[in-house]
Formats: C-alpha cells, structure tokens, sequence
C-alpha cells in the first residue's frame, strides 16, 4: 500500500522525573521549531502553573515536529498514577512509545503501568535510557531490569527485541552504544523512523475518527481530539458522533487543527494517521468516533478507569467566608466543577443531599488536589471534607477496596518504624533488598491505610525516604484501621493570636498558627500531645502590672509553627474536620463550630457505632 504522507505518532511514557518533558524540549529545539532568537523556558510542555511549579506533567499535550519527509506528532504523558486515565487514551493514538528509564533509579512502579497498557496494544517500544551522565548510573543493569519487566508483563519475542538508545536528555543527546561520541539527538530520530512503520494512506476509506482527549476554548466551546484512523476529515462536514454500535446525534465540524510544532493551525481538512483538534460539537465526549454520515463505522470504546477516591467540596460558611475570595457561593461552585468536567473525565460530580457542596470523586489524592489549587488560584473559597475512599460490592456481596503497590526506599536505620507503620495500616511486605546503606520494600497496602502517612513517612524517615504509590486491583475489605491518634486544639473564640497565650500552649502541643493570626471560635489551631480535642484560648495575652519581675520579661521564644500543604492539610484532617481553602490561605476547622454542636454530633456518632 502506498504511504502519501509520512505520519508517525509516538508517546513518551516513564515514570515522574525521569525526564519526559525534557526530552520533548530537546526534540523541539533540534527540530527547528524554535526561531534562533526566541527565548524558550524549560519544560515547555508543562504550560500550567502548577505543572511547572511541581515539575510533573498533569494533563497530555501534543505536538509535532518534521524529520526528513517524516511528521512525527509527539505526546508528552502525565507518570503520575492519578492521571493513567490520560494515559491509556493516548497510548489508543499512537504507533510506539518511547520508554523513559532512569539510569539509576531503573524502572519504577509507574513505568510498569504504562508499558503494560502499551504491550497490550501491541506496540514495539523504544528503550531511552536517561541520564547516562549520573554519578551513580548503572545503565547496562537497568537494560535487563527492563527487559525482565517486559518478559514479565507477557511481552512477544517481537516486543522484547526493543531498540535501546542511551541519552542526557537535558543536553539534547542519544547514543547508540554508551561510548558513542553523538551530540545531538539524531541516533533517536533514526531509530524512530527505521523502528516505526508510517502509517498507511487509508484516505480512501470511510471516515474513522476517534475522540481520544477533551480540551475547552472560551470562544468555540468543547474540543475534541482524537486520531483519524481512516478516511479524511474536512472542516464544515456534516459527520455523525457514534458511541460503539450506535448512532448518539449528528453535527458539523465548525473548524478543524493540526498540530505543527507548539501551535494548532487551522486546515480544511486532515487524512489518516493524522490527530487533530475539531470544534462544533458542544456534547462530543471520550471515546466516541467521528463518521460519515449514512457510514456509520464506530470503533470500540476507550474504557476510562473508575475513580477510587473522593471528597465532599462545600461552601464555605466560615466566619472569614469572603474576605479573600471571589467566588463563594454553590452556583459558583456549581458553575466551575462543571466546567471542568468538559475536560477532566477521571472525575465525577454528584450533588449532595443535605448541604451546600458537590461529592468530588476522582483518581486519587494528587488529582483532586490539583483540582482545588487550581481552583483556589482563581478566586474560589471551597470548605472540604476528609477524602474518603470508594469501595466495590461484587456480585456475591463482598465489599472490596482499593490496593496499592508501594515502593519505599529510605535508609536502612528507619526500615523497621517504616516497616512497623505500614503493618498497622495493614500493608503487606512483598519484597526487600538492601542497596548500600538504603533499603528498597515493596508492598501491597489498601489506599484507606497510605491516607495521612505521607507526612508521617516523610518524619519517620527524616526526609531521607522516598515513597511511590500506584493503583494496583481491587481486593476484599481489609478491616478496620487506626486513624490519627492525637486530638487537636480548637479556638475559644475569635480574635488574634498572642505570643503569651501560645507559648503557654506549646509546652503540650505543637502550634499551627504563629502570633497576630486572626482566628475563629472552631478553627484548629495546633495537635495535642494526647488523644483528646481540648478547646483552648490562643488570644490571651499578659496582664499588665505596674511591677517588673527581673527575667520573666524577656522576650517570648516561641517553636515554628506546623504550616500545612494543601496535600498534608487534606491527609491531616479527621471525619468531623474541613480544610478550608480560600486564595491566601489554607485553615483547618472543626465541622461544626460551636462546642454544644460538637459534643451532640459526637453523641450521635457514638449512638451510631453502638448500633
């Protein structure tokens, strides 16, 4: 069959921080899609401010560069776990993957669900070992830890003979052997285009287009994007949307984009192998294909992971409600999470019965803490419960929760209190090896038990730990679990903190809040060193007298406060708690302010569980 246009898709796929988007800056600037003079910032895939702040991609982009008379359009994909339902859409698109490993981390729990979703769709990766120019790199021991993850994951003789290029991605520069005297990345463009077969001129057959990702413009609404796997699309088409084995409704294609470089650019029509970016259809969702209309050929429909864990997103009814935010109120709130359901469909929104809020449910903790950064950083004030995680009921009337793989490497003098803490949250060791004076545990724990250790690892281990989740299966209900033992301090109150009043406190708690911090009567203010809430005045200062003590005057020395991430503030809460998130802070609170609410919830909750 003759090729007309030479198009290849390719994915980047690895773990977080192995390299991904750096290696598709390198692809860019060696293509020439860059002016000499043009001033490029790193990473420039990772667009979003929180992206670039954090250094992980959240959302795939594409984009396109021209080899040759090859146009290889290039997907950079999130490594994060949260986001696998981004990934495995992509993947559907493409004809390789180029996996990224680290040459001396090798690979990681991440790497392993993505090249799984890719061997299962058949296609040939390409090893790019990075960071060849480490210190500790182990480079030709990593290639067979690759290759035995590949015989392990059921790869086919043909899968397992993958090319392997060796590389510094932040230099720019593949090599074919490890002492290759290659400078620029054309030993990878090469192994690309000698690996990967262009795809096929099927311009000739009906139209087949399917919707793979969504993104939204403020002037043309929805987008849809997606690959044209046969026929051609023209701009200003009648076409009709197909969910498989039926036709859902028809519509025109208003305007139609390809992507050349970092840009879209607008054509009148677009032929198989391509992926474009079609606007015109208010409803077009995931999965659905784009036909002729009277050729209805749909295919298969992407299945989109289910999501595992979620919160309740309220109003906030804080004293301090508005004083920093613009958009307070539920149709606000209403407005905006529907807003992002046009393009995040890892989530899921339902109204909540009794209150003012929205039951927010998603792929895990990173991806509805994302959500509510960004949404703190555009003026909302949103109270949140603690995350709660989604169980299944099967058929026989099990009821099952989320698994997770965990992978821990921190210093071999913490791996017994590491060890210790993961049993409590009924973790399972599945394998241990010493490497130097670190130690690498793998384990299989349910989501429930990881919710709020992440902190507490990070202390166990003096910072020196380093941990990685991914989803793993579903398995029965693993019993009950301890939740955080220490009670916390609630304000009196309103009014403003004093150096007097919380020195006083310290002695037994540790402080969240410095001096001249306004606070309100049901915000937690500090943790107790014991298990019981204790309701506390922190705006108490000294009273004045007209007679000097020599020594008890001298300044107040006080401990640094606890300062919460959004992320710890979400981990750290209990079930009759909120985080309340407005754009200049993060509060932690009491469900029910006042001490007479508290005392009858409790009673009613203790009622509950006698029951």
């Amino acid at each position: 069959m003759s090729i007309k246009h030479k198009i290849i898709n390719i994915a980047v796929i690895a773990h977080v921080d192995a390299g991904k988007s750096t290696l598709v800056d390198a692809f860019l600037s060696q293509s020439g899609v860059f002016r000499a003079n043009e001033v490029v910032k790193e990473c420039v895939m990772d667009s979003n401010d929180l992206e670039a702040e954090r250094g992980i991609t959240i959302y795939s982009k594409n984009c396109s560069i021209n080899y040759k008379d090859y146009k290889i359009n290039i997907v950079d994909t999130p490594g994060h776990s949260d986001f696998s339902s981004e990934v495995e859409r992509v993947i559907k698109t493409v004809d390789t993957v180029i996996l990224l490993v680290d040459a001396s981390e090798g690979p990681m729990p991440q790497t392993r669900f993505v090249l799984q979703k890719s061997l299962e769709l058949g296609l040939r990766p390409i090893l790019f070992i990075n960071k060849i120019d480490k210190k500790d790199q182990r480079a030709e021991e990593v290639v067979d830890e690759v290759f035995d993850l590949f015989v392990d994951l059921n790869a086919t003789d043909e899968q397992c003979e993958f090319p392997i290029i060796y590389g510094i991605a932040k230099q720019g520069i593949a090599k074919r052997e490890m002492d290759d005297d290659s400078t620029d990345l054309s030993p990878l463009f090469e192994t690309i285009v000698d690996h990967v077969e262009a795809y096929p001129d099927y311009d000739d057959k009906h139209l087949q287009l399917q919707i793979s990702a969504l993104a939204y413009d403020d002037y043309v609404g929805r987008l849809g994007i997606g690959r044209v796997y046969k026929g051609t699309v023209k701009s200003g088409e009648q076409i009709s949307v197909c969910k498989s084995g039926s036709v859902v409704s028809r519509g025109k294609i208003s305007k139609l984009s390809v992507y050349e470089g970092l840009k879209q650019v607008e054509v009148n029509e677009a032929g198989s192998g391509e992926i474009v970016v079609i606007a015109g259809i208010p409803d077009i969702s995931i999965g659905e294909t784009i036909c002729e209309v009277g050729n209805e050929l749909p295919m298969e429909m992407i299945h989109i992971e289910e999501p595992t864990l979620s919160m309740n997103f309220l109003v906030n009814d804080s004293p301090f409600a508005g004083k920093s935010g613009k958009f307070v109120t539920t149709r606000h709130l209403k407005d905006r999470l529907e807003k992002e359901l046009e393009v995040n469909v890892g989530l899921k929104v339902e109204p909540m019965d009794t209150t003012d809020g929205y039951k927010v449910s998603g792929r895990g903790e990173l991806h509805l803490s994302i959500l509510l950064e960004n949404m703190r950083r555009e003026g909302y004030e949103i109270g949140v419960s603690k995350p709660e995680v989604l169980m299944h009921k099967t058929e026989d009337g099990r009821v099952q929760e989320p698994i997770e793989k965990v992978i821990i490497n921190c210093p071999e003098v913490y791996s017994g209190t590491v060890i210790n803490k993961m049993n409590l949250r009924k973790g399972m060791m599945e394998a241990m090896s010493i490497e130097g004076d670190y130690v690498k545990i793998e384990f299989s724990a349910p989501t429930r038990g990881l919710l709020g250790y992440r902190s507490e690892f990070i202390n166990d281990t003096r910072g020196e730990g380093n941990m990685v989740r991914s989803f793993a299966r579903y398995e029965d209900y693993k019993g009950e679990i301890p939740t955080r033992n220490n009670g916390v301090l609630i304000a009196q109150g309103a009014g403003t903190t004093m150096a007097y009043g919380l020195n006083a406190l310290s002695e037994r708690a540790q402080m969240f809040v410095e001096p001249g911090v306004d606070v309100y009567e049901g915000m937690i203010i500090g943790m107790n060193s014991r298990r019981e809430d204790m309701v506390v005045n922190p705006c108490k200062n000294k009273k004045l007298t007209n007679v000097r003590a020599s020594g008890s005057d001298d300044a107040i020395k006080l401990n640094p406060a606890r300062t919460f991430t959004l992320e710890e503030a979400l981990e750290f809460i209990d079930d009759d708690e909120l985080v309340e998130i407005t754009p200049d802070s993060i509060r932690l609170r009491k469900k029910y302010l006042k001490e007479h609410e508290r005392l009858q919830y409790n009673k009613q909750r203790q009622r509950a569980a006698i029951k």
